[in-house]
């Protein structure tokens, strides 16, 4: 929301400076992002008199011209066609920089001729859109002053931040309202001027119930001269980022800023019957903004005999479009719903400053004193002749315009806000604020449809009497060590987090919006975001390894060699958020070397030494993991498998599928891998165990024994599933098995070497031990269908 300190200043009696200005509107909740002053931009431009103009020797359409600025003649060369000795204009000097053309003027020859600084057009200070020729300013403007200060372009222009719950600081009223509550002023009364009113309004207003209009206030006015509005509201308009069109257009715009009041006018010749506000039919029309919409059944329409009008609240069309040549008028001043407004431009993609503010919900309380307000204003800016104001409601309005009544006890201010103030400090408040005190309570203006309870008065009462005097007050604290506060799921994230770190991954964090594209290659988006910042931001990721990849994409594109990404985040699936932690590696494993020569890239054991080492961090029991070949088609289906315990799927990596890795601009063999933190045992036993706890120390006292089996497979056997069966062989004593040899002659069977290590905990073993448990680990070898090697 823009506005300058002027237009505040109609509606606010204040001596206050900018700066306390912009500080009590933060401290009001109303945050300011900017304060823009044009006439700082503008300080070196001054007003100049052209003494001569001559032909430039070297081309038809330059001139030279001799210009005072106060300090003696100085030569400029112009291209301007209405440039004459004798006119004033606004000069800019050497060093001066023109916005408009973002360059800084210099001293410099053009075709051979010394120019010193430039004579300045409305767009090159940004003060129009006029090119034609240089600002041509009146005989008496005073050589050598200022342009800013001559003109009065000292205006700040405030831009704040506006919250959902505040629409009614969508127009510089509500503002105003606020400060002179504050204390930084008195609001200024503005009663609207009596109306010459001629006959009843003969353009009939009808409305069908569930429409999404509620009501409709209308008023003809005839022999209008629809001119340029006056300089004073072209600047205003300008200063907050509209562009004049004409004195009706720019009326309606006046008081959408001014009042948080959208308007819209009709040329009322171009009305085929009367206005019939209703459901759309599937019918399409050209709307202002020069693009096309087809009304649906779900949107509310202004029509009238020949079709759709325009999407009420939302955009207007062309056909009833006002004109230089309008002479009849006819002014809109509706209330719509704000569910369906907002419903109606999310479906459409329109955003407009009326949808805006009809969505966050417009005063229903002042229909008819706007309606009166804004012919008033046209009247005078445009001539012509009122009809009396007609207005059209639904059964639903009475509902609408209800007064609601909300009781406050003054002592519930400082028990729910901690600020003790009297209560007549209280109603001041209140009172300054629009509210009304009667038996009942407070009754809630028609401006303020947040309010709703107790507590939302008792916010209202603190925001305006300053949050700064509510004690900072610590929170009580038992005494004694601080017990943790974090959740188990928290401390499984810093775990795993921590653990990726020291493996020599960087955490990257990226949005949860990804392209249509690149959900698709991941199996595609459940939740497409109807209102998306760009289509590169569209899907709610399903996946965080699109967001990885085009990480891992730019630094590789930049020269970094090796590129080794983790992301922990929350993956959007159909059914919930799923917290994951993802890894990604790219180009070098290890880089060249004397040793080795060429650079090693990483495979898809890279990626399975990365998981394993981070659920065991988690506390996952690695060693009953079982391990299945592939990961889904965003995987190599024989360079990926997934990690399981039990029915649950815990962890997937490998190497990603070519075509995938083609298609997000990554180098071949990239591997990739995806934690489903929540499908961790030590995540789902939390809430019962408390979380993971480290087992106390007991260092066994003595020495292990190791035991060599070599035993021939089966080809189509898992080595894991033969460690696995060997572990299991003697869960008390055997602590650890490992393979470590593969061999198979060229015709001849596969053979398995495990390395198992005793762990004896109360007595040496003896030969007949051994001898025992040998037997044992080639029985439960023999389950898999190993046998020991002769």
């Amino acid at each position: 929301m823009k506005f300058t300190l002027s237009w505040l200043r109609d509606h606010l009696d204040t001596s206050a400076s900018v700066a306390e200005i912009a500080d009590k509107l933060t401290a009001l909740g109303l945050e300011v992002e900017g304060i823009d002053n044009p006439a700082e931009k503008l300080a070196p431009f001054v007003v100049a008199e052209v003494l001569s103009a001559e032909r430039h020797p070297q081309a038809d359409k330059l001139q030279v011209l001799q210009v005072d600025t106060g300090n003696g003649p100085m030569q400029v060369v112009c291209g301007a066609p209405n440039a004459r000795a004798g006119m004033k204009g606004v000069f800019g000097p050497p060093g001066a920089y023109v916005p408009g053309s973002d360059f800084t003027l210099k001293v410099a020859a053009i075709r051979g001729v010394e120019s010193n600084g430039m004579m300045c057009s409305e767009r090159e200070l940004e003060l129009g859109t006029g090119h034609d020729g240089i600002i041509e300013l009146p005989g008496d403007a005073p050589v050598g002053q200022s342009y800013a200060a001559y003109a009065g372009l000292e205006d700040p222009v405030f831009d704040i931040a506006v919250t959902p719950n505040r629409p009614d600081c969508f127009g510089v009223r509500g503002i105003a309202r606020d400060l002179a509550a504050a204390g930084l002023g008195t609001l200024r009364q503005q009663p609207v001027r009596p109306l010459a009113e001629q006959g009843a309004n003969p353009v009939s207003i009808t409305i069908e119930e569930g429409s999404g209009c509620e009501a409709f206030a209308a008023r003809l006015i005839r022999g209008v001269k629809n001119r340029p509005s006056p300089d004073w509201l072209q600047a205003r308009l300008r200063a907050v980022g509209l562009r004049p069109i004409s004195a009706l257009v720019d009326v309606t715009n006046f008081f959408s800023i001014d009042q948080a009041r959208p308007l819209h006018v009709y040329d009322a010749a171009l009305l085929k019957g009367g206005i019939n506000v209703r459901r759309g039919k599937d019918e399409r029309f050209d709307a202002l903004n020069d693009r096309a919409y087809e009304a649906t059944p779900d949107d509310c329409v202004i029509a009238d005999d020949n079709g759709v009008l325009g999407l009420g609240g939302v955009v207007g069309g062309v056909s009833t479009g006002v004109t230089e040549s309008t002479t009849d008028v006819l002014l809109e001043c509706a209330w719509f719903d704000p569910v369906a407004i907002a419903r109606t431009g999310q479906r459409h993609q329109v955003h407009t400053d009326a949808r805006a503010r009809f969505e966050r919900g417009v005063d229903p309380l002042t229909l008819e004193e706007m309606t009166d307000a804004a012919a008033v204003m046209i009247v005078e800016l445009c001539g012509g002749t009122p009809s009396a104001r007609s207005m059209a409601t639904t059964a639903r309005w009475s509902e609408v315009t209800l007064p609601h009544t909300v009781a406050l006890r003054p002592e519930r201010v400082e028990s729910l806000a901690g600020l003790n103030l009297p209560t007549d400090e209280q109603s001041r408040i209140l009172s300054a604020l629009g509210f009304r005190q009667d038996a009942a309570g407070w009754t809630v203006p028609g401006w303020r449809p947040d309010i709703d309870g107790e507590a939302d008065l008792v916010e209202e009462v603190a925001r305006v009497a300053g949050l700064h005097l509510i004690p900072s007050t610590p929170l009580p604290r038992e005494a004694g060590v601080a017990k943790a506060v974090a959740l188990p799921a928290q401390r499984l994230e810093r775990r795993v987090r921590r653990a990726a770190a020291v493996r020599g991954f960087h955490e990257a964090i990226t949005w949860s919006f990804i392209a249509e594209d690149d959900a698709a290659l991941f199996g595609g988006g459940a939740h497409v975001l109807a209102n998306p910042i760009s289509e590169e931001m569209k899907v709610m990721r399903p996946s965080l390894l699109p967001g990885l990849a085009r990480a891992a994409a730019r630094n590789l594109s930049r020269g970094a060699t090796s590129v080794r990404l983790f992301e922990l985040g929350r993956r959007y699936l159909a059914e919930a958020e799923r917290p994951t932690l993802s890894l990604l590696l790219a180009g070098e494993a290890a880089p060249r070397g004397w040793q080795d020569g060429k650079a090693r890239a990483f495979d898809p054991f890279d990626a399975k030494a990365a998981v394993l080492a981070l659920l065991g961090e988690a506390g996952a029991p690695v060693a009953n993991l079982q391990l299945a070949q592939g990961a889904g088609e965003a995987f190599h289906p024989g360079r990926s498998a997934t990690l399981r315990l039990g029915k649950a799927e815990i962890a997937r990596f490998g190497e990603l599928h070519p075509a995938l890795a083609k298609a997000l601009d990554l180098p071949p063999a990239t591997q990739a891998a995806d934690l489903y933190l929540d499908a961790l045992p030590t995540a789902r036993d939390a809430s019962k165990n408390g979380g993971r706890a480290r087992p106390a120390f007991t260092p066994p006292a003595l020495q292990p024994v190791t035991r060599d089996f070599a035993f021939v497979v089966p080809d189509g056997l898992a080595a894991g599933d033969l460690v696995r069966a060997v572990r299991g062989a003697d869960k008390a004593l055997i602590a650890d098995v490992r393979l470590f040899d593969r061999y198979q002659p060229a015709e001849g069977d596969l053979s398995l070497a495990l390395e198992v290590t005793l762990q004896p905990t109360d007595k040496t073993l003896t030969e007949a031990d051994l001898a025992a448990l040998s037997d044992k680990v080639v029985a439960s070898a023999a389950k898999v269908g190993a046998r020991l090697r002769a």
